[in-house]
């Protein structure tokens, strides 16, 4: 079958959002509907979704093609208690067409300038110790297998757990349904030089103090730097467990300008204004960057401050800034917050990748003993199978939906679909 060359698009050299990663082909294809989608993946042996490329990790990496969600991006049905949408869409422009009609998504990532595809297919996630990933709000799902047809998944179904965190493994997300709410206004506050001694014996209610929290350092200060609290109350003046609330608006990276944030010192607005701590409108980041992040049981969240805290002589000096949060389980096979509520340690580090990774063995390390699972779409060293008791099932499906791995690469190999 003759490839439609306008939706076939040769680049020079195709990056990640970050640059630190080139990917392994020039060869993007840009698929303007479901069935133009469909004859493309029919007419390749080897591919992988793409979605707004925010993963630094390898797990879209592919040496044939890569297939783009970016123009599958329109709203298709917005009802009371649920929003359609093409997987290609923004969940910044998603929340503005939701608020036209009243509505909101429970939660945010940190950025709102991702693909709804891509930050399900990755468990990527918000905060809040009531808050699920951002996967947990999908309740049905549809994807183009590697044959070509199209395969419905939804909420209640025995393989739709395993159908949404699936890292590109199964097929092409085409199109998500999301759990939406009645819109809601949220305050953002921050609170500054927060004691260790609280971090460490409070831990739990200082994440669980908000609607959302973060809990921002770079481990080596002698106080947290400071405390982000998107909240429904109004906060007085009074301290936030022994921190001082900022007098002025902050960037979550220290000595970054505040102006890309999004609005602070209590000022009310609607929640996608809030909850992410980046506008839409502006680039979120200071420059070049890595990230990692680590996942482990909420009830090893104040074990694993100390542990990381003894490594602040060797984090600190790569470090731009690390990010605390809690979030809720969820029941998705390969999420990383299967099965426990959770707190995870984000780290934006500076683009130094060899003296990164070998930090990042030291964490993994010192990690180990809780059961730490890292992001899939950010760096890390070691294989986390062993955290994934349903692993064999979701084996098991991406051999019905894709025996020739067609949508496998190495990363999956590695890390996802070996010993089988």
């Amino acid at each position: 079958m003759q490839l439609s060359g306008s939706v076939r698009v040769m680049e020079r050299t195709v990056t990640n959002w970050a640059g630190n990663l080139t990917y392994s082909t020039e060869r993007i294809l840009r698929p303007r509907s479901v069935v133009e989608a469909q004859e493309l993946i029919a007419a390749v042996d080897s591919l992988r979704p793409l979605g707004t490329r925010h993963s630094f990790s390898l797990v879209a990496d592919s040496d044939s093609a890569l297939i783009s969600t970016e123009h599958l991006n329109h709203v298709i049905e917005i009802g009371s208690d649920t929003v359609i949408v093409e997987a290609g869409i923004r969940y910044g422009e998603l929340a503005a067409a939701l608020a036209d009609h009243g509505l909101a998504l429970p939660n945010f990532a940190s950025l709102p300038h991702i693909s709804v595809g891509g930050a399900i297919a990755t468990g990527t996630h918000g905060s809040g110790a009531s808050n699920q990933s951002l996967a947990a709000g999908i309740s049905a799902l549809e994807l183009i297998d590697a044959s070509g047809a199209v395969r419905r998944f939804k909420r209640g179904d025995p393989e739709f757990d395993g159908a949404v965190v699936s890292l590109g493994a199964l097929g092409l997300v085409t199109q998500v349904s999301l759990d939406v709410v009645p819109a809601f206004d949220l305050r953002q506050y921050v609170f500054e030089q927060l004691p260790w001694s609280a971090v460490e014996s409070d831990l739990d209610a200082i994440l669980g103090g908000g609607y959302s929290v973060s809990v921002f350092t770079t481990w080596d200060e002698p106080a947290v730097g400071a405390v982000w609290i998107k909240t429904k109350d109004e906060l007085g003046p009074e301290p936030y467990f022994g921190a001082s609330p900022a007098t002025r608006p902050r960037n979550p990276v220290p000595g970054a300008s505040p102006e890309n944030a999004t609005e602070q010192l209590g000022v009310s607005g609607p929640s996608f204004d809030r909850l992410p701590h980046f506008r839409l409108a502006f680039t979120p980041s200071s420059g070049e960057e890595l990230q990692s992040e680590y996942v482990v049981p909420r009830r090893h969240g104040a074990a694993a401050v100390a542990e990381l805290r003894q490594l602040s002589s060797v984090i600190a000096p790569l470090l731009l800034v690390s990010e605390i949060r809690s979030i809720a389980a969820d029941s998705l096979w390969l999420s990383p917050f299967y099965d426990q509520d959770s707190v995870a340690f984000h780290f934006t580090w500076q683009p130094r990748p060899v003296e990164v990774f070998a930090v990042l063995l030291q964490i993994e390390t010192a990690l180990e003993p809780f059961s730490v699972r890292p992001h899939w779409g950010k760096l890390f060293v070691g294989s986390p199978q062993a955290r994934y008791p349903k692993l064999p099932e979701f084996r098991r499906l991406a051999r019905e939906l894709d025996g020739g791995g067609t949508f496998s690469n190495e990363f999956l190999s590695r890390y996802v679909l070996d010993n089988e």
